[in-house]
């Protein structure tokens, strides 16, 4: 089945991109493929503009936040190996790479890399830590005009000093970490890609 996708990737780059994310080579040409009609511009690479028309991203109020997710700082175009790697985060961890070796780097869809990804779409100014303001910015985000900035605030502030243990009124990785240790990250953190 000779797909265009298939034909305008490189078997090499198949290969390096299934090391580097743990995609199937199946999954990794049916991605190109869906790749390749998001890519209005026909340049090998998407925009936030792009993005936003994928009816899913354009209805969830974290949205922006996740396509922001997809391009470097500075960048405004990411091409289909920077799709693929902010991808592998919500690949699920089949049973068999649960116990790799340690001294190779962690796979990106390993649960401290999926709670650094969900942690970075709070950080808003990314300098490593939660602040009640970008707490609430994602809090009204998610829940719109539906709750008011009182009870907001509150949700914020109680949030934070459950979280919070050096008490520098923020939350960091290592905090966010802790919150979520019983959280089943793998499962809420996953998306079935076909085979």
């Amino acid at each position: 089945m000779g797909s265009r996708a298939s034909s305008l990737l490189r078997e090499e780059e198949i290969e390096e991109i299934k090391k580097e994310t743990g995609f199937s080579h199946s999954q990794i040409t049916r991605l190109y493929s869906r790749f390749t009609s998001l890519d209005k511009g026909e340049n090998g690479t998407l925009s936030r503009e792009d993005f936003q028309r994928i009816p899913e991203l354009a209805i969830n109020p974290l949205g922006d936040r996740i396509i922001n997710a997809f391009f470097p700082e500075g960048e405004d175009q990411v091409n289909f190996r920077g799709f693929m790697r902010t991808l592998a985060h919500f690949r699920p961890v089949e049973d068999n790479e649960k116990n790799k070796n340690a001294a190779v780097s962690e796979p990106l869809n390993s649960r401290t890399n999926k709670l650094l990804f969900a942690f970075r779409l709070y950080d808003l100014d990314r300098d490593d830590k939660i602040s009640r303001e970008e707490l609430l910015q994602v809090l009204r985000m998610m829940v719109g005009v539906n709750i008011s900035d009182e009870q907001l605030g509150s949700i914020a502030d109680r949030t934070i000093q459950e979280a919070d243990t050096n008490g520098d009124n923020s939350i960091s990785f290592n905090e966010f970490m802790k919150v979520l240790e019983k959280v089943d990250v793998e499962q809420k953190m996953s998306i079935r890609f076909l085979h």
